[in-house]
């Protein structure tokens, strides 16, 4: 097996982002979990309703019990108003 050179450096940049300080907040931040927390935290495997209009209002609540959770969560450990980047001033 060989990995060309090319590839290797076109991959360094990249790795160096993401290890940068910048880079570990911006991953720290990232809310692509939010699936695997509605399967495993709060058990979600299946919707109850049939239907496409009951399903989608279930889905509403679900989501809208998930953002308050979060809320939550950042109000309990004060991270409220502070921001991941500076605003940049036109």
């Amino acid at each position: 097996m060989e990995v060309s050179k090319k590839f290797i450096e076109k991959r360094q940049v990249p790795y160096e982002n993401i290890i940068s300080e910048e880079g570990i907040l911006l991953r720290v931040s990232r809310s692509e979990g939010a699936f695997g927390v509605l399967k495993n935290d709060y058990c979600f495997n299946r919707f109850l309703t049939r239907g496409k209009n009951s399903v989608k209002n279930e889905f509403i609540l679900l989501c809208l019990g998930y953002n308050v959770n979060k809320l939550h969560t950042k109000i309990q450990n004060g991270r409220i108003r502070k921001l991941l980047h500076p605003l940049k001033t036109a």
